[in-house]
């Protein structure tokens, strides 16, 4: 890898980097299309071609039909080098498919009747924040949790201030010294989330910008938004009392018995996470997020599992395990005038789920980490994603969308076949 410039742009569902110095000649990929796929066996032989015929250093596969797992396997290695399998118990950081536990923390919050969607943020935070260019206009938990807030990431200083590498990494490789001279990524300890959320949003904040606004009144133009997302997770932590990652593991992780999951980096068991790779000669170095509400969910496959089987059995009105069902159908209400989200893009957002074509979906990307979650809206079928390939990268993000979109469309298959 050559030193060069960097470019960064920010990506619908996860922050691209588009890197010159780090991408290498597009491989054209060739993967046969999924044909015919309807039993365990055939969708495990295709899965294991597909690792195998790619630089995909390892994923894994949940499958749910109704109200079980009709498939749960995972393929390649959570760590090349030493030639570990990825497994269903190995942890990944899930990206922004962590936005999903936000939309559930949030219904749990205005169940426990704290805020509704009509709120003003204003009205409870400890320090109102303004958009400067549109002055007189209410951002509300609705704008928050859909994307309309007006507040957007500034990309040029989303990636330094928000991702840091953490102490006793090692930053002399070839992939770390992107981050660190090229991105401007610092080795340090984590901020705390209030003290990174002031540094943005108070004017005499060093990461105050005017960029971070759209002269729009919100609720009328979508913009996906990182820094709102965070937000809304310092909501709840100061309305609650209790640290997001603590509100989320005490309301959200805690009923569904999701043992190996948390938002709190401090409590990730790194000894079963899987290496993050930009390529499979090269692991990122271990790092985390200051405003880690948007995208720092640590997870496993065997407890993804009980979310899917959850948001499923909620999305069918059959579940009471988070909240009442009035509050399932809150979170995936639509909740925005038709032609807000971009066509090509969705049709409807309910609270951070997006849906489209009789979906519930959310993906997600960060350094080494490639995520996607979707679920039928009736309920019936979902499944997700979770690899430790990265998708971020020129020449990466194109790869990954083709695994995805090889491996969607073999479970689509393998579901029409069970339904």
């Amino acid at each position: 890898m050559k030193t060069v410039k960097t470019i960064i742009i920010l990506a619908l569902l996860f922050i691209t980097i588009i890197i010159t110095s780090c991408s290498k000649d597009d491989d054209v990929l060739n993967n046969p299309s999924p044909s015919g796929i309807s039993t365990n066996e055939e969708l495990t032989d295709y899965l294991e071609n597909l690792v195998h015929n790619n630089e995909v250093p390892g994923f894994s596969v949940n499958v749910s039909i109704g109200n079980e797992v009709a498939f749960q396997k995972s393929f390649g290695y959570a760590n090349i080098a030493n030639q570990i399998a990825y497994t269903n118990q190995t942890v990944n950081n899930l990206a922004s498919v962590s936005k999903t536990f936000v939309g559930a923390a949030t219904a749990k919050a205005i169940e426990q009747g704290y805020f509704t969607l009509e709120t003003n943020i204003n009205d409870l935070l400890p320090v109102a924040i303004t958009n400067p260019k549109q002055p007189n206009s209410e951002i509300k938990i609705k704008h928050l949790v859909t994307h309309t807030s007006g507040i957007v990431d500034v990309p040029s200083t989303y990636i330094a201030s928000n991702y840091y590498i953490l102490p006793g990494e090692d930053i002399t490789t070839n992939i770390a010294s992107i981050l660190v001279n090229d991105l401007g990524i610092q080795q340090m300890e984590q901020v705390a989330l209030d003290e990174y959320l002031l540094e943005i949003f108070d004017e005499d904040g060093d990461l105050y910008n005017l960029d971070n606004y759209l002269n729009t009144i919100p609720g009328e133009t979508w913009a996906y938004s990182n820094d709102a997302t965070s937000l809304m997770g310092f909501i709840i932590e100061y309305v609650s009392g209790e640290s997001f990652d603590e509100y989320v593991a005490n309301y959200i992780l805690a009923p569904l018995q999701m043992t190996h999951s948390t938002f709190n980096i401090d409590a990730v068991d790194f000894q079963n996470m899987a290496i993050q790779y930009y390529d499979p000669n090269s692991p990122f170095p271990r790092y985390g997020n200051h405003g880690y509400v948007e995208g720092g969910l640590y997870s496993n496959s065997d407890d993804m599992s009980k979310y899917l089987i959850d948001m499923m059995k909620g999305a069918r009105g059959e579940s009471s395990v988070l909240f009442s069902h009035e509050f399932y159908d809150l979170l995936f209400s639509e909740q925005l005038t038709e032609g807000v989200v971009p066509s090509g893009f969705a049709e409807n957002h309910g609270l951070f789920w997006y849906m489209k074509n009789g979906d519930l979906i959310h993906g997600g990307n960060s350094l080494g980490v490639s995520t996607h979650l979707q679920l039928r809206q009736d309920g019936s079928s979902g499944y997700y994603i979770i690899s430790n390939m990265d998708g971020t990268f020129t020449g990466n993000e194109s790869k990954w969308e083709e695994v995805k979109t090889l491996i969607s469309e073999a479970i689509q298959q393998y579901i029409s076949n069970h339904s």
